[in-house]
């Protein structure tokens, strides 16, 4: 989402008037707005303009301006803005925002000074950004509630003619395939094409959302959504060869993946990475240390009082509910890092049992935390062949000075693996873990209770086993003479739900100026089946001089440069990326935002060089503070157990009233008692879990008898029958066990679907008898669909 917000609260500074203009083309917007805010209290106030970013939105204009003063935000080589930083006053405020605002992630932010009574600030701001595609093939642009400005009038049902005066949004709207539709979720114009051919619509907004919603814009194009291509016209003012100078094309994949289950020989390399510091309290009582070594693998045990345990226990899960064909690998990092294998072996029963055995040598490490040589370690070593690499990263300390360089690492390698980051509620790498995951289309999540780290690795496992696209290529059909350079490759896979977009540079000359058109083509692989789609665009697009798709490519060409290590000694290299980051106010790794206050009458308009520092030895100019920062609040989730929430609230309110009365004894008495149980079970079903095979199967032990509070006589006597084999009947009825208690332990999902999945391929199981006897010997009703994957 993006937004603003300032210092002070909504009722004192009023959003008066706001005026945007967008447009769309395809998946590519293009927006310009300006905003009127207004200090509506009767003193000063300090207030900070903060826009939401992330790694698809490019912030290229921005200026404010309060009576006669103007703030402009500008680009600069980054070593000289590093040293006008240190003579700019006001940087404590961005560093106050930066740890102390209840926010997170990247922003553009810039500190605007003081605002006095009655004084109105009218902003400016420019960006583009890549727009996400939805399941039906929507391109979705959002625009936030705070950014519009607020009803006087609020009234439940308005007429279709009711319009905002000081609302003026703007839509345009445009694709070589065609605009079927749009869907807001506010009053709007009816959709006007301009075009006979309707490649281009207008519309309008009447009125901001109802309830104060974000804005949510769907448009809707004629065609298919897997491949789409957008051709922006070269610069005519900028030389032949250059970025500027030439047509770029994006192109945006989004793989029609179809929903199938993870089999037998699923792909996948699943790498755990373990923070050293979450086991400082590895010591067990020995009285949980009295069954272990009983099983065929290490048995943890859940321990609300050691955090090293459950953080065991999530491995045993992990590990169990991986699929056979797999890769996998752990690594610990501390000062150091260590990994249990050279490079990444295949799950089988013998690599399952080895590495479960070996996660109790993990020694606590409270020293340094070398994130950054273990990530570089990985991504040196080749991806395998047909296995997406998938990164499970299990972190609670802060990763001190190198937050940027591991961010540049993950960035330099998003398209060729997945983060999923757990953290604890006190882990000061909250900011940097979720712009992991953000880039690599992951999820973070921040572990408020010990209980909920297994559940929540688990789902994440969960999604890192759906289907994907890979084996993805592109081929590029262009008249004689016309050549393409590649800006972004095409990523090693596509994941479920996700898109990609490539962006490239057509240069030379057409040797038959009569063919106007190109093409591209993509193949990819799910599974076993392949899919091959191609669309064909025009290469002379209408002109737009506002160069969206160029600022993109820009983007990615900048990183890419400084992913190969360009530096001040490749002179012409470093000076071309800069001077373009600077003409097109693309910030990149060689260039830095700072803002500075002038005169109207003073405004200084910079070209597309190197801003020169001595203008600030002008009285009339001064440097402001403004940047792209990661905000590092978040908030903490309290009651994450629906279960014991209403116990846990009446606590509350009964303890803040000062009342000692007997009903608040019952109260704390059955939620200790309620807390026992469900340790007790989770100790149970670590003991099941722990006993079974790689393959989903469990052995008719009198381990598995004595876990699953039976005696292995009475296992065996209610086998059904001879014929059926003991393995098959042991997994009937752990099966059933672990079933019954699925609402309380949510994790078993994988580990059920194995053992499904393994019942399933024997020919003589006879599963309704099993199932029968089961019922039967638990006590309990568990229906024949339990069966079905």
């Amino acid at each position: 989402q993006r937004g603003i917000w300032f210092f002070s609260s909504y009722p004192e500074v009023e959003l008066e008037t706001v005026t945007v203009n967008v447009t769309i083309q395809d998946f590519v917007a293009d927006v310009v707005s300006e905003l009127f805010f207004r200090n509506m209290q009767q003193f000063s106030k300090e207030a900070m303009f903060i826009f939401p970013v992330d790694s698809n939105t490019v912030v290229h204009t921005f200026y404010a301006t309060m009576g006669d003063t103007r703030i402009e935000a500008m680009l600069w080589e980054k070593e000289e803005a590093q040293e006008l930083c240190k003579a700019t006053p006001g940087m404590e405020n961005l560093r106050y925002l930066q740890n102390q605002w209840d926010l997170w992630g990247p922003v553009f932010a810039c500190f605007l000074g003081t605002l006095p009574p009655n004084r109105e600030v009218a902003i400016s701001l420019c960006y583009v950004q890549e727009l996400p595609v939805q399941p039906d093939g929507a391109a979705q642009f959002c625009w936030p509630r705070e950014l519009f400005p607020r009803r006087k009038d609020i009234s439940w049902i308005s007429s279709e003619e009711e319009t905002s005066e000081n609302l003026h949004f703007s839509i345009c709207l445009k694709s070589a395939h065609g605009v079927s539709h749009i869907a807001v979720n506010s009053s709007y114009t009816p959709l006007q094409y301009t075009t006979p051919d309707q490649t281009s619509a207008e519309v309008s907004l009447k009125l901001p959302p109802w309830m104060q919603d974000d804005l949510n814009l769907l448009v809707y194009y004629r065609e298919s959504h897997t491949l789409s291509a957008v051709v922006e016209r070269r610069d005519p003012k900028a030389p032949p060869g250059s970025l500027l100078g030439d047509p770029v094309v994006m192109v945006t994949l989004r793989p029609s993946i179809p929903e199938v289950e993870p089999n037998p020989g699923h792909p996948g390399e699943f790498l755990f990475l373990m923070d050293c510091s979450l086991f400082k309290d590895a010591q067990v009582p020995p009285e949980e240390l009295l069954h272990v070594g009983r099983c065929s693998a290490w048995l943890p045990h859940l321990s609300s009082a050691h955090p090293s345990i459950c953080l065991q226990n999530t491995l045993l899960f992990l590990l169990k509910s991986l699929p056979l064909g797999c890769y996998f690998n752990i690594y610990s990092f501390g000062a150091t890092f260590k990994a249990f294998y050279l490079q990444s072996v295949e799950y089988t029963q013998e690599s399952m049992d080895n590495a479960l055995g070996r996660i109790s040598s993990i020694c606590p490490d409270l020293g340094g935390c070398d994130l950054l040589g273990l990530l570089r370690s990985i991504y040196s070593t080749p991806l395998l062949h047909g296995h997406p690499r998938q990164l499970f990263i299990f972190i609670q300390r802060k990763i001190s000075s190198e937050e940027e360089a591991v961010m540049a690492e993950v960035y330099r390698y998003r398209d060729h693996h997945r983060c999923f980051c757990f953290l604890t509620n006190s882990c000061d790498s909250f900011s940097l873990s979720q712009a992991m995951a953000l880039e690599t289309k992951g999820e973070c999540v921040c572990i408020h209770s010990r209980m909920d780290m297994t559940s929540e690795a688990v789902k994440c496992l969960q999604r890192a086993l759906q289907p994907l696209a890979s084996g993805i290529s592109l081929r590029w059909e262009l008249p004689h003479g016309l050549e393409v350079s590649v800006i972004r490759e095409a990523p090693e896979m596509i994941f479920q739900g996700h898109q990609s977009s490539i962006y490239a540079q057509i240069h030379g000359q057409a040797e038959d100026p009569e063919v106007g058109e190109g093409a591209v083509a993509l193949q990819y692989h799910v599974g076993s089946q392949s899919f091959d789609y191609t669309v064909r665009f025009s290469l002379s697009p209408s002109a737009d001089n506002r160069l969206p798709v160029h600022r993109m490519a820009m983007m990615h060409l900048l990183w890419k440069l400084a992913w190969e290590g360009t530096s001040r000694t490749e002179k012409d290299t470093w000076h071309s990326a800069v001077k373009s980051s600077l003409s097109l106010g693309v910030q990149s790794p060689f260039t830095s935002n700072l803002a500075v206050r002038m005169k109207q009458s003073d405004a200084w308009h910079h070209d597309p060089l190197l801003p020169d520092s001595s203008m600030f030895f002008s009285p009339s100019c001064n440097l402001v503070p403004c940047q792209l920062l990661w905000l590092r609040g978040f908030r903490p989730v309290w009651f994450k157990s629906t279960k014991f929430w209403m116990v846990q609230k009446c606590q509350f309110f009964l303890e803040k009233l000062d009342c000692k009365a007997s009903d608040t004894v019952s109260l704390t008495q059955h939620s200790a008692s309620c807390k026992g149980k469900e340790k007790l079970l989770g100790r149970a079903v670590s003991k099941v879990v722990a006993l079974q095979k790689a393959d989903g199967s469990w052995g008719l032990t009198a381990a598995l008898a004595f876990a699953l509070g039976l005696s292995k006589a009475d296992v065996e006597g209610q086998r059904p029958s001879e014929d059926v084999q003991p393995t098959a009947w042991a997994t009937v009825l752990a099966l059933v066990w672990l079933h019954q208690y699925k609402w309380k332990v949510s994790w078993s999902e994988l580990l059920e679907a194995k053992a499904c999945r393994w019942l399933q391929d024997q020919a003589e199981a006879q599963l309704d008898e099993c199932l029968e006897a089961a019922n039967s010997l638990l006590g309990c009703f568990v229906e024949p669909t339990i069966f079905r994957i």
